[in-house]
């Protein structure tokens, strides 16, 4: 019998919820689920605030933080961002997209947050709400009996194994993903097989007045590149490129870093008299899902379930949304049994559904066809406010969003098509011979 199976095999549990992971998923989840009377313990490898990339939250984040009662916290340590600035060079020009002209218009602004100071305001409202914070702790395993409850342990930092029971396990891990690598449910994306590279910049050229904190995405030859800016003076800049172009760079991660800026005019010209402040870190495996992200005693939230790519700063948003939704479906399994099957199943609904939505977006913003309708946008029958909606996190919104957004891919069908045609039609080059 093993140190789990020994532990607490026939004893109440040590908690109502076992939570998995401190980020923006499970310390929501934990602190809904508190604040609901369940005893939550949440325990978190590192110790907050520690750092952590995707700074920049959406519009629908707003509504979240105000049912979390955390929204002034995060403004006082955060850079309003009003819109999204896109930047190509293939159409040698800028397209500006303000929050205020998207359909919904209660919510005209987000932040820019460095994530550090963000997800520790998340887990000390947790911990507020009467959920059992342990840090510097990681859960290496979960077994799930026939019978009785989920046994989960970990190791402290100083080597000390723990042991825990829950009546019910929600694995936020992060990129950790430890209960879909464990059951063998985790898959790699193959239709977006990227890998990202940053560093932070002091001094780096902003956008003027109001759009000093907008987000900027920019388009070149190897992918893209995020510009984001933060409060305390310090630009988040990385390229989100192709698996492939990292793996013969041929130099260290800086100078690598440095010959792909250089290759990018706009950031380069952004970044001409700003200083790397810290290390550039790199890192890959960006684009993979869980094959289903609930089981009898546990879901998964955030990261753990799934991540996409950060192209529309979707990270956060979805995390914390999941989370709520998770945390309703937790408790209809604690209080109602008999209805826990169907919870699950509006759980994995509702997640799968905001991800097939962004994802269709996400896997062509590198087509041609895409790139044009985002740097030519039009508003026929409000297309270009749907937009708005779903880069502002409206992926949960009502039929009016839906159904543009439905329009919006059918042209996109219409002029990829119509790129197709140009392509076939174009003249074969001449040769060299013919040419004489």
């Amino acid at each position: 019998m093993t140190q789990l199976e020994h532990h607490g095999a026939h004893a109440d549990p040590d908690c109502d919820v076992l939570v998995v992971g401190g980020g923006p998923a499970g310390a929501t989840a934990a602190a809904l689920l508190a604040e609901r009377g369940y005893r939550v313990t949440l325990v978190e490898k590192d110790r907050h605030p520690r750092f952590h990339i995707g700074e920049s939250l959406l519009p629908q984040n707003l509504p979240l933080f105000d049912r979390l009662g955390i929204r002034e916290a995060v403004e006082r340590s955060s850079m309003r961002k009003y819109g999204i600035e896109f930047v190509s060079v293939y159409h040698g020009k800028t397209v500006t997209y303000d929050f205020a002209g998207a359909l919904d218009k209660r919510f005209p602004y987000a932040f820019q947050v460095r994530r550090a100071t963000f997800d520790h305001i998340l887990l000390k409202n947790a911990a507020a709400k009467g959920a059992e914070v342990i840090e510097d702790c990681r859960v290496t395993a979960i077994e799930f009996p026939a019978t009785g409850h989920p046994r989960i342990e970990a190791r402290g930092a100083d080597g000390r194994i723990r042991n825990f029971t829950a009546a019910f396990v929600v694995d936020a891990s992060g990129r950790d993903t430890l209960l879909a690598s464990q059951l063998g449910l985790k898959q790699r994306n193959p239709r977006n097989n990227s890998a990202a590279i940053f560093g932070h910049f002091s001094n780096a050229r902003r956008l003027p007045g109001k759009a000093e904190g907008n987000i900027s995405v920019v388009w070149f030859d190897h992918g893209w590149f995020w510009f984001i800016p933060l409060a305390d003076g310090a630009t988040s800049v990385g390229a989100v490129c192709p698996a492939a172009f990292f793996k013969n760079r041929g130099t260290d991660l800086k100078n690598f870093f440095k010959s792909v800026i250089a290759s990018c005019p706009e950031i380069a010209s952004r970044l001409q008299n700003a200083e790397l402040v810290g290390e550039v870190t790199a890192t890959g495996n960006y684009s993979y899902g869980a094959t289903r992200a609930s089981g009898g005693k546990y879901i998964m939230v955030g990261d753990a379930n799934a991540f996409i790519d950060p192209v529309f700063s979707t990270g956060v948003y979805l995390a914390m949304t999941m989370a709520f939704h998770g945390a309703d479906a937790v408790e209809t399994c604690l209080r109602r049994p008999a209805q826990a099957r169907r919870a699950l199943q509006r759980y994995e609904a509702a997640t799968r559904k905001s991800l097939d939505l962004i994802s269709w977006f996400i896997y062509r913003i590198r087509e041609p066809a895409m790139r044009n309708l985002f740097m030519s946008p039009r508003n026929w029958f409000r297309m270009e406010e749907a937009v708005l909606s779903l880069l502002a996190g409206d992926f949960f919104g009502g039929r009016q969003v839906r159904s543009r957004l439905y329009l919006f891919r059918t042209i996109y069908y219409i002029t990829k098509f119509a790129h197709l045609r140009h392509r076939l039609r174009a003249p074969e080059p001449a040769s060299v011979d013919a040419a004489a």
